[in-house]
This record gives C-alpha cells, structure tokens and sequence, in this order.
C-alpha cells in the first residue's frame, strides 16, 4: 500500500534535506524509501513550497481524523456531525468524495482536498474551444451570460461538454479581462 506522509512529516523532508540530511537517512526515519524521498523534492526542485493556509469553513486534518475515528466505531453521519458541530452533508459529502465508510482515511482525505484546491484552475472556455466560439459569436449579438447559458442548454442538451453557466461566463469576460 502507497505511504502518504503528513504535511508535517513533508516539512520534515525537506527541512533535513536543506540540513544536509541524504535521502536513505531521511527515509529511515520516517519509515519509508529513499526514492520515495527523493520523489518528493524532485516534485518542487528540492524548495520547500509555501505553506498553503485554509479558510475555517474547511475540514481540517482533526477533523477528518474524527470522522475517521467516528466510521470505525459505527457512528452515524449525524452524530459525527453534531461532535464536530458541522452539518450532517458536509460530513456525508467528505465521506463520500473519499472512498466511503469501509474505506475513509483521514491524511488521504486531507491530501486530496488539498491537491483540488490548488488554484488557478484551467478556465473552461480555455480548454473548450469550440464552446468559446459560440460564447463569443452570442456575445457579438449582445446576448447576456444568462441568455447564452440557456441557448446552449437548450440546443445541446446532450452535450455536457457545451455547458457553461452564466457565472462562468462572467468570471471569464470581467475578471480574465481586468488582469489583462
């Protein structure tokens, strides 16, 4: 099974490896494999990344460990829920999204809510470009976002991949186009 290390335990990587510390010795420490060591400071160039910092609405590493603790001892959703004074879909949400009960593991669940938070993310009229032309001829015919959003709902209602929502649209025309 793949050993995931906690964000404490990567500080710990790469604080011994700007101590001078080789990759067998960091790894017997912490129990793992040179190259796994090695893995992860090819992954940043051997620099530290900045300390990414969440808002409080967010699960914390704790937290997940207490509705890991919860799964295992039978607990319902709700009554995790109510020992982390958080609401029952939130919690039935982070389950769900990570494995489900049988599976649930707190530092992956931690891990991965990490690695999708990781901004910027690709603007979908980027990726699509297809989409974009259509955006931009309705656009030319002074539709709205709203307007154009639903035209492209209702003419290509099989296509997943030609849904934009208005907000999207806005986000991509004022905020893409004030950074420019």
């Amino acid at each position: 099974m793949k050993r995931t290390f906690t964000a404490a335990e990567k500080r710990f990587v790469f604080d011994s490896w700007k101590n001078g510390i080789g990759f067998s010795d960091i790894a017997k420490i912490l129990d793992s494999k040179p190259g796994t060591i090695f893995t992860i400071l090819r992954d940043t160039g051997g620099i530290k990344p900045c300390e990414r910092k969440r808002s409080s609405s967010h699960l914390t590493l704790s937290e997940r460990e207490e509705i890991r603790v919860g799964l295992s001892s039978k607990k319902s959703i709700r009554a995790i829920a109510n020992s982390l004074n958080r609401s029952p879909s939130t919690i039935s949400r982070e389950i769900l999204r990570n494995r489900g009960r049988r599976y649930y593991k707190a530092v992956d669940a931690n891990n991965r809510a990490n690695r999708m938070a990781k901004r910027p993310k690709p603007c979908l009229l980027e990726l699509n470009l297809e989409l974009r032309a259509l955006v931009l001829e309705k656009q030319e015919l002074k539709w709205s976002p709203e307007q154009i959003s639903g035209w492209l709902k209702k003419s290509k209602p099989r296509q997943k991949t030609m849904q934009i929502s208005a907000e999207t649209i806005y986000k991509t025309i004022y905020f893409r186009n004030r950074a420019a």
